[in-house]
């Protein structure tokens, strides 16, 4: 039964239901495993970049783009294999689309009448939306006679001419000026919230988005990222993409530590209901730049605004009642500044604040030295771990891909697939072999799994691409060899990668069938807890369990034995704090190395963790180390933590 324009549809039930919704063209997956619930009457925006997506899954909603793979329901309708005819869907195209031979009123007849509806009823309905749209009057016009704000309004009539219970608007504003903008986008919301009508709107226009929408989803690369309505999503992201994406922000990563958010020389509280974070992994925090406090006195030590440190303004940027300022920040080492991103050989952080402009001229001033204060905060929620795999066509590489895709799905991570060549013409034959090899090994990880492609030496290319992307874990496959004075069977560039990377190493032979078990090799003191923390993290992002194993040599002093029994009581305890079932074993009277490799067979583990000296010179590695011995000794996988001496 047709409606009123003034009426409601809140008597109807009505949702649109987007189950694992999947489009690929070519190799290129174009909208991936979306799966979306909107409610009845919602206006929800898909807002991203071009080629995200948000226009294909627009189009598949609506039957002009069959689905892959996944389901769509409209109105609890199963409408996935129905012509567009059949679902009962309006959608408005960003050029318009209307009949150029036809005038204002034929064209928002036109659905009416191959629908076979009597001419009155087609003239009553024009007339009520002609009035709705502002259009009153014009019927008689042709397109050519109108404004191309007043021919998107036609559009959006003749879009809702048969009732549709669905509307979708394909950026619908994006070929007008800014003021006709602003003016359809007021129009829209006040028409949407008469009719009831439920809409899905794409646009890349982040106003655009915040303005009209209820709901708003963020899509990239294919899939939805991120949900929630504009004040959600500016002040309260979860993920880093939103972060970044969404509104001008600066994002920093500085570490969990002793529950405070360590960030160079300061530290910051962990605001109410702020994710947990591990001890000593890292820790994303946003803050926008309106939050951003300048002066030139230090600040108080209590009050609602955070010491953040010390910068020099190096630009000023006059936006009317505004001002933007990029500071320098000489106080934040060892912190990684996402957004503004890092340009090529930018050695500060920088941070960007809005302050309002003054009248008077006495603004801020370029070169100005600066205290920083943040009154606001949010941290964004924990990455999985972040995992570079190093393949090539080599029985290691194989491996190495095999668990490190087991790692990586477990570990819910951003995950780097890499591969070095020796020549530039291999680029192209690389690139695709990649992609297939992430398609078949990573079906479920959709935009977390990139690929790269490195020309140069392994050992070089691998460190590079692992500082450059800041991963956490590196994975990389080991050759067959016997273990002898200046060979470890390592392969030359395990060996060196192992030598010079800041972090763990994965080293693969024979990969496992599962993570279920992992055993920590741990020594005494300061420096054996940095493989018991990284052994946690990896069984509390796998679900496994844990062995914390020390070997304790040959006539240990009374003294050495309390400290040894001391230290694993704490370890295990900062693996039930990280939630993980763990028990503790010592060995005794047994060399480290047999005592290692035994309980590693005997307890059947999937992966062995132990930790080696940091920062270590290649010239001068003996190879005779605990950790290179244990590698020789067994064919698992073993996972070098660099060790802080």
């Amino acid at each position: 039964t047709p409606l009123h324009p003034t009426q409601t549809r809140a008597d109807q039930l009505m949702s649109i239901i987007l189950s694992d919704l999947t489009k690929p063209f070519g190799d290129n997956l174009v909208v991936n495993r979306v799966s979306l619930e909107i409610q009845n009457g919602e206006l929800f925006v898909l807002l991203g970049g071009s080629g995200s997506g948000k226009s294909t899954i627009l189009r598949m909603i609506a039957g002009l783009t069959p689905v892959d793979e996944g389901r769509i329901e409209l109105d609890g309708r199963d409408v996935t294999f129905l012509s567009p005819q059949a679902r009962g869907t309006g959608f408005v195209f960003q050029n318009y689309s209307i009949f150029r031979h036809m005038t204002v009123s034929e064209n928002i007849e036109f659905g009416l009448r191959i629908r076979k509806s009597p001419l009155a009823k087609r003239r009553e309905r024009s007339d009520e939306l002609l009035e709705l749209v502002g259009l009153a009057g014009l019927g008689a016009r042709y397109p050519d006679q109108l404004s191309g704000g007043q021919r998107q309004r036609v559009a959006l009539a003749r879009a809702l001419a048969y009732q549709p219970t669905v509307l979708l608007l394909d950026e619908p504003f994006g070929a007008l000026d800014v003021k006709i903008r602003v003016q359809l986008r007021e129009s829209l919301k006040e028409i949407q919230r008469q009719l009831r009508v439920t809409t899905i709107l794409v646009t890349h226009d982040q106003e655009e988005a915040f303005e009209l929408a209820d709901r708003i989803g963020v899509i990239e690369r294919g899939s939805l990222i991120e949900v929630g309505d504009s004040e959600e999503l500016y002040h309260r992201p979860k993920t880093e993409f939103v972060a970044t994406f969404i509104g001008g922000g600066n994002v920093l990563v500085g570490r969990a530590q002793e529950g405070q958010i360590r960030l160079g020389a300061t530290s910051l509280p962990f605001p109410p209901g702020a994710p947990v974070h591990d001890e000593g992994a890292p820790v994303r925090i946003l803050f926008r730049p309106e939050t951003v406090v300048l002066q030139d006195k230090p600040f108080k030590s209590r009050g609602d605004v955070r010491a953040l440190a010390e910068g020099r303004a190096i630009q000023r940027v006059f936006a009317g009642s505004q001002q933007r300022i990029r500071l320098e920040v000489d106080g934040l080492q060892g912190v990684r500044p996402v957004a503004p991103p890092p340009v090529y050989g930018q050695r500060l952080t920088h941070v960007e604040a809005l302050q309002p402009a003054s009248a008077e001229g006495d603004d801020l001033q370029v070169d100005q030295t600066l205290r920083i204060g943040i009154r606001d905060y949010h941290v964004l929620n924990p990455t999985g771990l972040k995992v570079l795999i190093c393949t090539d066509d080599s029985p290691g590489g194989e491996a190495a891909l095999a668990f490190g895709a087991r790692l990586s799905e477990a570990a819910a991570g951003p995950t780097t697939l890499l591969t070095v060549i020796e020549r530039g013409e291999e680029l192209n034959a690389a690139r695709d072999a990649l992609e297939v090899l992430r398609r078949r090994h990573f079906p479920n990880l959709g935009q977390q799994v990139d690929t790269r492609v490195r020309q140069g030496s392994s050992a070089h290319e691998i460190l590079m691409e692992a500082q450059d992307g800041h991963h956490e874990v590196v994975v990389i496959g080991r050759q067959e060899g016997n273990f002898s004075p200046g060979s470890s069977g390592l392969g030359s560039t395990a060996r060196q990668v192992l030598n010079l990377a800041a972090v763990p190493v994965l080293l693969v032979k024979d990969p496992r069938t599962r993570i279920d078990r992992i055993l920590i090799c741990t020594a005494v003191g300061e420096p054996g807890k940095a493989d018991v923390r990284f052994g946690g993290r990896l069984a509390r992002r796998t679900g496994a369990a844990a062995t914390v194993l020390h070997v304790r040599r040959p006539q240990s002093m009374p003294r050495e034995v309390k400290s040894v029994e001391r230290h694993l009581q704490q370890a295990q305890r900062s693996l039930e704090a990280l939630r993980v079932k763990s028990e503790i074993k010592i060995k005794e009277n047994l060399p480290p190395l047999v005592g290692i490799l035994n309980e590693a067979e005997s307890g059947d583990y999937d992966l062995i963790v132990i930790g080696a000296p940091a920062s270590r010179n290649f010239q001068q590695v003996r190879w005779t180390d605990l950790a290179t011995q244990i590698v020789a000794g067994t064919s698992r996988p073993v996972l070098i933590v660099p060790l802080v001496e």
